[in-house]
């Protein structure tokens, strides 16, 4: 699930956080950097934790409405989105019930905000057209709650409140893990019934590697590749730069130097976009070019050996 997306974002944060602090202790930085990766997972399974709470707080309901139609002799109300079929399998998971118990992660200090959802829910237009449906089948009932999601979860300001409470680095990851949530619930497959596969943390060794190597390379290289930004770049105004942006193209050219298989034009893509996220409106534009200037000039000294191809002009576009 940490992707190398949010790898490069957190060892953008965690570089310009070293150079911020007094003590620059690089061992305690990488533990941080591992750590603060760590719970972007957490998120991602306390987000489908969610979708379970949501799912308890309607059967409650449909209990008090059942127990009072009983009582006046009226019709009982349909338990269709209660008994979600997906929603009943992703309570039922292994892997995710294992990890909320290791964790102690629960819902439990919020259950006006899980009251909220289910209001909204149930007064939307998606929820409606799905309870009137005769559809019964799996997919219709994964494809409500991909909708939901997407609806009243996936950009939730009152959310974000109560994750920021909850985790300093919760709010920064979201975004991200609100992708690999929605992935998640397409995936789901009723054969695999409660051994239906989480994404894992990491795809592979190597992605934990790639975190580790390149904030170590960024940190124990930083005077070699400050040096490289100067040689490339004798007709730049350095003065024009933000202490963000110095930060950006260190991290850049340590990837550049140290991962051979990673194409120089996808890193210099990559750091371009973060650049926008975390520096100044102008500072996608200035990289781009600068960071080709100090790939051409690696190359051409043979400090990088790596083909280079015309790299994607983005200027000072915005996202």
């Amino acid at each position: 699930m940490i992707n190398r997306e949010l790898i490069r974002i957190k060892v953008v944060q965690l570089t310009y956080a070293y150079y911020q602090n007094g003590n620059k202790n690089m061992d305690n930085a990488e533990k941080e950097l591992l750590f603060s990766l760590s719970k972007a997972y957490d998120l991602y399974n306390y987000l489908l934790l969610l979708i379970v709470e949501i799912s308890r707080e309607e059967r409650h309901r449909i209990d008090i409405l059942s127990a009072r139609a009983e009582r006046e002799g009226t019709e009982k109300p349909s338990s269709k989105f209660a008994f979600n079929k997906f929603a009943v399998q992703l309570e039922e998971n292994k892997m995710l019930n294992e990890f909320i118990e290791d964790k102690k992660l629960n819902w439990d200090n919020d259950k006006e905000f899980i009251r909220s959802k289910c209001n909204q829910i149930e007064q939307s237009e998606v929820y409606q057209e799905y309870m009137a449906s005769d559809d019964d089948s799996y997919e219709a009932d994964r494809e409500i709650w991909r909708k939901l999601y997407k609806m009243l979860i996936q950009d939730n300001d009152e959310l974000d409140g109560i994750l920021e409470e909850k985790s300093l680095y919760w709010n920064d990851d979201k975004e991200i893990v609100d992708t690999f949530v929605l992935k998640t619930i397409k995936r789901f497959d009723p054969a695999n019934k409660s051994n239906q596969e989480l994404l894992p943390e990491y795809k592979d060794e190597e992605d934990r590697e790639f975190a580790r190597k390149l904030f170590r390379a960024t940190i124990l290289n930083a005077d070699t590749y400050q040096r490289y930004m100067s040689e490339a770049s004798r007709n730049w105004d350095f003065s024009r730069l933000a202490y963000m942006d110095v930060v950006i193209m260190q991290i850049a050219i340590a990837e550049m130097m140290t991962f051979p298989n990673i194409p120089i034009s996808v890193t210099i893509n990559e750091y371009v976009d973060l650049a926008k996220l975390y520096s100044t409106y102008k500072s996608g534009g200035y990289i781009n070019g600068m960071l080709d200037t100090i790939a051409r000039h690696l190359v051409q000294t043979g400090k990088l050996l790596k083909p280079i191809a015309p790299s994607r002009q983005r200027g000072g576009e915005s996202n």
